[in-house]
């Protein structure tokens, strides 16, 4: 799943996307552009700890979508962004709250 980086980009998911919240994750999603299959944006705050913390953090998101992108739904730009609860939990609990919000967003084939 190619990556979302322009800070215009994320603003326009968050201005015309559907978000559905959890206890660790907010997860918004917008209809991708025709030319991709879709992207993936990950946003972690300073609120959720120091650059270790958050790095860790975004690669277990990351890493949750790597492993289960065969079960999303093609066509959808998704913006993940980790809420202050996120931070020390392992990635059973983050691959929990991804496949979750996937779930109400009706996005798992």
């Amino acid at each position: 799943m190619e990556s979302i980086k322009n800070n215009r980009d994320f603003l326009k998911i968050y201005r015309n996307g559907k978000s559905y919240v959890n206890k660790y994750l907010v997860m918004y999603l917008a209809p991708a552009q025709e030319d991709t299959a879709g992207r993936l944006g990950i946003s972690v705050s300073k609120k959720v700890g120091n650059s270790v913390v958050r790095h860790r953090v975004k690669r277990l998101i990351k890493e949750s979508f790597r492993l289960n992108e065969n079960r999303f739904q093609k066509g959808y730009d998704i913006v993940v962004v980790a809420r202050k609860e996120a931070k020390g939990r392992n990635y059973s609990e983050i691959e929990s709250a991804v496949l979750h919000l996937a779930r109400l967003h009706n996005m798992l084939v």
